[in-house]
Formats: C-alpha cells, structure tokens, sequence
C-alpha cells in the first residue's frame, strides 16, 4: 500500500484564554486524516469549526497539541517543509511588482540559476493565462486575475501538495467556476495533491475526489464524501445529477453542525 502524502494522527489544538483563565479553547480534533498522492481533497465545515488552523498546522505556522503531522513520511514540527506551497484568500500580490516579479518573488532566494528561474516564471505565465499581462501591475487586474498571480507564484517553486484556503472567496459565483476549472486543469499538469479549504459546498463538489465534513467546535470530521468523478473534469460536471446528489449529502452532514454554530437547534417537527 501507497504511504499517504500527508497524515495526520489523533490531532488536536487547544489555545489558551486571552486572560489566562480557566481551561482552554479547544479547537480542533482530534483528527485523522491520510492525504493520497496526486488527490484533490476538499474540507467543508461551520464558522469557527477550525478549519484555517488546520491548514495552520498542516504547514508548520503552528504544532498541534496532540497528536502529530507527517509530509511524505517526515514530522512537520512547527516548519513548512520544501514541497509544499500555499495560496490563502486575501489577495498577497505585491503592489509595486510586476505581474512577472510578483511569480518570480520566490525564486530569487533559491539555488536555482537565473535561467531555470526564468524558465519556471514564463511556464508559471503561460499555465495561468497571464502572459500578456506579464509586465502590468497588480492594481491594473481583476480580483480573480490577482489570484492568479499568486497561484502562478506558488506554482513556480513546483509543490508536490498546494494547500488552497478560501482562494476564490472574493469572487462571484461565475468567476469562482470558471477559476475551478483552471484549478483542476493545473492539477491535472502538475500532479501534485491539492487540500483545499472551502465554505462553497458546490465549489467543493465540483473540484473534490473527496471532500471531508467537519463538524461545530471542536472541529473533527464527521463524513468524508467520495464524489467519483473523472479526472478530467470541468465547472459542467454541475449539470449532472449526481452533483445534486453530492452537494445534498454534504448539506445532511453540515445542517445541524452550522446550527449549533450559531447557537441554534433543530425545530421540532
């Protein structure tokens, strides 16, 4: 059997109180959750179900307070180790670079030679769609074209797993399937393992091979959906019936736990 891309084995976070008081706030877990080489995975859950921290923990910003974290079988303990890139929802383009320097940004610390970097940057362009706007300015692009720039960013250092928080959570709902579609088509180019953060529940649907539900604070994992879908699929896959049926499971599984998350229960019947 395969060794999972990424594991995670009895996680939790607790954070103490602000005033030292009392026991913590526990987070999230525990979790347990084996990452496949090459899979697109998707997590959905509640407000304040712990989502972000556990993207947090998955790159090393933070270590758990249980339980532990392995990438391609080595600890993370409190670093982000080579081979894995992040793209978070606020835009992180630098505003006095160019659409060009912005991708190329964080190549030029590295050992590569300044023509492999070169090379990487206009490969990073011409995947991205961006090579015509190679040499403008991030304020002279749309909010969906900006994203672009900082997936092409992450892409240029060749991540074998992309962890995606909320990236498209600016854009309207047209914008957010047509950047799906170019999600999926980088993953399909690069191979690598997607995690993906989401509160779109078609958005997770469409992109997903599994999508993982959590539940209201502390977060863990209530469901994991199998969507069975083609690798090569597009936004159209949203015209089928069975992403009816996927995106119906996932509300089952979500309903009651965003209730609870802002402080309501089920009305009787």
């Amino acid at each position: 059997m395969n060794q999972p891309h990424i594991r995670l084995t009895d996680v939790e976070m607790t954070f103490s109180r602000p005033d030292g008081s009392g026991e913590g706030i526990h987070a999230l877990g525990p979790i347990q959750l084996d990452l496949r080489n090459g899979e697109f995975f998707a997590v959905v859950g509640p407000s304040g179900c712990g989502k972000s921290t556990l993207l947090e923990l998955m790159i090393g910003l933070t270590s758990p307070t249980k339980g532990s974290i392995t990438f391609e079988g080595q600890p993370i303990n409190g670093s982000c180790p080579d081979g894995i890139g992040v793209v978070f929802q606020e835009d992180a383009s630098f505003a006095w670079l160019t659409v060009r320097d912005n991708i190329a940004f964080g190549l030029r610390r590295t050992a590569l030679d300044r023509r492999e970097q070169d090379e990487r940057v206009e490969n990073a362009l011409a995947m991205m769609g961006l090579v015509e706007f190679a040499d403008v300015y991030p304020s002279q692009l749309s909010g969906g074209m900006r994203q672009r720039v900082c997936i092409a960013r992450t892409l240029v250092t060749q991540p074998r797993l992309i962890l995606l928080d909320e990236p498209f959570g600016a854009l309207d709902q047209q914008t957010r399937l047509l950047m799906g579609d170019e999600i999926l088509s980088l993953w399909r180019k690069t191979g690598a393992t997607i995690f993906l953060i989401t509160h779109a529940l078609d958005e997770a649907a469409m992109l997903a091979d599994r999508i993982g539900v959590m539940s209201s604070r502390p977060g863990q994992l209530i469901d994991i959906v199998e969507t069975n879908w083609p690798r090569d699929r597009d936004s159209r896959i949203v015209e089928n019936d069975a992403f009816g049926v996927v995106t119906a499971r996932l509300w089952r599984s979500l309903r009651v736990e965003s209730m609870k998350a802002i402080g309501k229960t089920e009305p009787r019947r």
